[in-house]
């Protein structure tokens, strides 16, 4: 008699495009990036195929191990990598998902956002490559040193190893700001840059978190004579010696497992100087900016994976004699995830998009804005997404535990939730043009739902209490963003998600969890939209 008989369990989602998804595809061409259109689907076919989930799978279960010394003694400093690992940098790089883009065409900043987003099958070796891409900026205070390096950190190639960076084919940069003692508050480090007659500076102190230490060049902070200020520093000198780079411990972190975080010494390191003495925090900030649009597309793509995971598994699975899919309850479930979601891609395509453009005042309010809200809103997304899977979700083969211990990073990489919150606070004072920009924006969809009319006058009317605005950061900061979420659904969006986020996150009809839309909802096109080809 077969006791074992396997029924009613669904089958994994590969072989299906990730790029076919109508939010992001709708947004690469409204925001300039259509030209890339068919490499972002060559790029989401191969992200969902066994072999680059696999690759993601093993980078994680296998994580990077930190080899000090060699057998005779010697520091080497070196940290291994799964093959796994140098698969998924070969691919990212190679596809241009690190600096390529600003080498290229109009655009190009959406067309590598759209890469970023459907290249999601492992987030850690994703931190490198953001890294890469925003020290193009920062670099270019520093003319003699980006016409030396912009080139091979603009490289289609991944050439991995230690090395002088002039001598490789393409090479990553890292950033080290933090300190034990400061952690955001960067203004409070220790590490010390002393001046040499050749133009180079040597630094010695300890930086509390270095992520991707095997990167060719790093952009730090250091106190020099007249203050913070900003440093290129090698991993290889010019004349192929080691520079004085001492990595202490690799991190034993929540998730990002593929991703090695390190604890650094610098003992008396060979750096050159970016930017002005004391200006180091103005100068970085760029880098910090560009990371910051990463945090917000890497939240949206991981909101996107949970959605089309969970929609998968209730189109296949059945209860209670039909399929999840069909039950009322679940749809409301499956419908709001995809509002969230969809809201997200949205707007992570239109900051991308004023990245390209130049539109500096709003990019600058706008992103911090998302920035504290988009990455507030992923680890409830991924919690709720496992959930509908069940006991199968809590379980590592499914892939979402994964997911869900990667959730929370975003929200502290560059800034956790106050500094964002405050740092929009920051904005409206020292630079009142970038809420004015912000707020331009929003108006381009006034008249068009009276939700969105609403709640844009009563976020205008709570920054008039100045005495309060500091306790009530974080509320004051979420309706900044639902109301900019709000207007570029109602003017880009799919009709049906546009009106259920007006009326559940701007007209408050709305439960305190997900799956709490309201019943005239159009339940049916926002899920037909969520749901992967293959389901």
């Amino acid at each position: 008699m077969t006791t074992h008989e396997v029924f009613n369990q669904v089958p994994p989602l590969i072989g299906h495009d990730v790029a076919d998804d109508p939010a992001l595809l709708d947004g690469i061409f409204r925001e300039g990036g259509g030209w890339a259109a068919e490499a972002v689907h060559e790029l989401g076919r191969l992200a969902g195929t066994e072999q680059a989930r696999e690759w993601g799978r093993l980078a994680n279960e296998h994580p990077p191990v930190l080899r000090t010394h060699d057998r005779y003694g010697h520091r080497i400093d070196e940290v291994e990598f799964h093959p796994a690992w140098h698969e998924l940098m070969r691919v990212a790089v190679g596809h241009g998902l690190h600096a390529r883009a600003w080498t290229e065409r109009s655009g190009a900043h959406v067309a590598r956002a759209a890469k970023f987003y459907v290249w999601r099958v492992d987030a850690g070796h994703g931190c490198p490559i953001s890294m890469t891409y925003a020290a193009v900026p920062a670099l270019r205070h520093a003319p003699e040193l980006a016409r030396r390096y912009e080139p091979l950190l603009t490289s289609d190639t991944y050439d991995f190893g230690l090395r002088d960076p002039a001598g490789k084919r393409g090479i990553l940069a890292g950033m080290s700001m933090t300190e034990k003692q400061g952690g955001s508050d960067v203004r409070a480090n220790t590490t010390r840059a002393v001046p040499r007659p050749d133009g180079t500076y040597l630094l010695t102190g300890h930086k509390w978190f270095t992520s991707a230490p095997m990167c060719d060049v790093f952009l730090v902070l250091a106190q020099a004579p007249e203050g913070l200020t900003c440093f290129l520093l090698p991993r290889v000198l010019p004349d192929g010696t080691r520079n004085a780079i001492r990595l202490q411990r690799l991190k034993d972190k929540l998730g990002n497992r593929s991703n090695a975080s390190a604890e650094v010494e610098y003992e008396e390191a060979v750096a050159w100087r970016v930017g002005d003495e004391g200006r180091g925090v103005r100068t970085i900030i760029e880098m910090v900016n560009m990371t910051r649009l990463d945090c917000v597309i890497g939240a949206a793509a991981g909101m996107r994976e949970g959605l089309i995971q969970a929609a998968h598994h209730a189109a296949h699975r059945r209860a209670f004699g039909r399929y999840l899919i069909d039950q009322p309850l679940m749809r409301n479930v499956l419908a709001d995830l995809a509002v969230e979601s969809e809201a997200a891609t949205v707007l992570m395509l239109r900051l991308a998009g004023a990245t390209d453009r130049g539109e500096t005042a709003f990019k600058r309010f706008g992103l911090a804005v998302s920035k504290y809200w988009v990455c507030k809103r992923w680890p409830a997304h991924a919690a709720e997404a496992l959930e509908c899977l069940g006991g199968n979700g809590y379980v590592e083969d499914s892939g979402m535990p994964r997911l869900f211990r990667e959730s929370p990073l975003n929200g502290i990489w560059e800034g956790s939730g106050n500094v964002s919150a405050l740092d929009v606070l920051r904005a409206m004072v020292k630079e009142p043009e970038t809420i004015e920009a912000f707020f331009d924006e929003v108006g381009l969809a006034s008249g068009s739902d009276a939700r969105l009319d609403a709640a844009v006058a009563e976020v205008k009317d709570s920054l008039t209490d100045v005495a309060t605005i500091e306790l009530r950061a974080r509320r004051v900061v979420e309706r900044l963003a639902l109301v900019l979420q709000g207007s570029l659904l109602v003017r880009h969006g799919h009709p049906a998600v546009a009106d259920a986020f007006c009326a559940s996150r701007l007209g408050g009809d709305w439960g305190r969890a997900f799956g709490t839309l309201p019943a005239g909802a159009d339940l049916a096109a926002i899920i037909e939209r969520a749901r992967p080809k293959t389901a």
